[in-house]
């Protein structure tokens, strides 16, 4: 392990419990709540202009569009840039800006794309009367991305970044990787490998009162079974056995019986196809099956996710459904294989120590406790990737909305200083505990 920052555990927690949001006990608070304030409005007009680029992972020229809108910004702050070309695993790029040599070692991670390919329908950000706002990538994740640079000028503006080790890490394919994916996440890695502290600002489950502190990683797997093709009428019989559409059935319900109770673990057939002649393709999901009801199935296809909460999990579930997949019925055999794609974030005490600083920055400003998001509400994201690599990682501390991936993405913008102020206050006081 690196040089740990330690932050014991009754620090952590404590809390002056009756701070108001105007007048925290520290006067550096008092000034980047102030700061926050102050420029609200300029944050609100950067998200607008992010949102009204279209950056489908797909479209190259709008995710370097909304890459360069952000480094002008990190730019002004002091921020090195360097933009990483996508070419060599079939993206745009990432961005990657560093500032500062004193404290702990702070990474900031968020991604510039989004669902919404470049003929989309829904391509600008609509405020409506209610403080939402509606808009492609108003919380996944171009939010997240400017509250990360509304805490960024804040602590800038307050004279507190010039005492902060940062580097910000923009991936421009969290929603469609790369391959392969090794090239594509290796500005990530490295910047994990450096960093003491990593805090991600995806929108976690749309509750200002929750974040992560763990997340279930995204894998999946291919099931082949072949049995012996034959008339209807002979299956089960010695010579015959029992066909591959009973065997996959028995697998698949095997999985099910020993896996489907295990907390936090959940795995899923998304497609199937079955007969005496069958394609599956897994990248778009879409295959044919020929057979006749007469006619004993030679082969089944299927494709399938699997979700854990730790690598240990992971593997533990990938060792029983082999050992379900090797006990074969008569006259039929199966291949299981497993494709890696996110790794888990698993809970760890370092990840609760680092949620007891941001309960209670929350607390101090008015805002309320914040607790752990329940695991089964937080899909995979990107601080998956290094989060076994730093002492402590938080995620989910974005802005705050609901209906992301849909026409229906709804960002609160009331959401938009709270969030920032936590944001902020936390880099804030990591940095003056260390």
């Amino acid at each position: 392990m690196k040089n740990i920052f330690k932050l014991p555990l009754a620090i952590a927690l404590s809390t002056s419990g009756s701070a108001a949001l105007a007048a925290p006990a520290d006067p550096v608070e008092t000034a980047i709540v102030a700061q926050v304030k102050n420029d609200h409005a300029r944050a609100l007009a950067l998200l607008r202009e992010t949102v009204d680029i279209n950056s489908g992972t797909m479209n190259f020229p709008g995710v370097r569009r909304v890459g360069a809108v952000f480094e002008r910004e990190l730019q002004a702050l002091g921020f090195r840039t360097q933009w990483f070309d996508g070419d060599s695993w079939h993206r745009a790029g990432n961005l990657v800006a560093s500032r500062g040599r004193r404290g702990p070692k702070l990474l900031l991670i968020g991604h510039l794309d989004t669902v919404f390919a470049s003929d989309s329908a829904f391509q600008k950000m609509q405020v409506r009367d209610d403080g939402n706002a509606s808009g492609p990538g108003s919380i996944d994740m171009k939010g997240g991305d400017v509250i990360m640079i509304h805490a960024l000028r804040a602590l800038h503006d307050s004279g507190e970044l010039d005492r902060m080790s940062v580097r910000v890490v923009l991936m421009g394919d969290e929603e469609n990787r790369g391959e392969p994916m090794a090239v594509a996440i290796r500005p990530l890695l490295e910047a994990g490998a450096w960093a003491d502290i990593a805090l991600g600002f995806e929108d976690g489950d749309g509750d200002p009162k929750h974040a992560a502190i763990s997340r279930r990683g995204a894998s999946s797997w291919q099931l082949e079974v072949t049995g012996k093709p034959a008339h209807s009428s002979q299956i089960f019989q010695p010579e015959v056995g029992d066909g591959a559409i009973f065997e996959a059935a028995r697998i698949l319900d095997g999985f099910r019986q020993a896996l489907s109770a295990v907390p936090n673990l959940s795995f899923n057939p998304g497609v199937i196809a079955g007969g005496t002649d069958v394609t599956l393709d897994t990248e778009t999901s879409r295959g044919t099956a020929f057979g006749e009801s007469n006619v004993v199935a030679q082969i089944v296809r299927v494709d399938g996710d699997l979700r854990a909460i730790s690598p240990e999990q992971l593997a533990s579930a990938r060792a029983a459904m082999r050992k379900i997949v090797d006990t074969h019925l008569p006259h039929t055999d199966a291949t299981l294989r497993f494709s890696d794609g996110y790794p888990p974030m698993a809970p760890t005490a370092g990840n609760a120590r680092l949620l007891a600083v941001y309960d209670a920055v929350s607390r101090d400003l008015g805002f309320g406790e914040v607790t752990a998001i329940n695991p089964r509400k937080a899909g995979a994201a990107d601080i998956s990737f290094i989060a076994d690599q730093v002492d402590m990682a938080i995620d989910g501390i974005g802005m705050r909305g609901s209906g992301g991936h849909t026409v229906d993405e709804t960002a609160d913008l009331n959401t938009l200083d709270s969030q920032t102020m936590r944001a902020a206050i936390t880099m804030y006081r990591l940095s003056k505990q260390h």
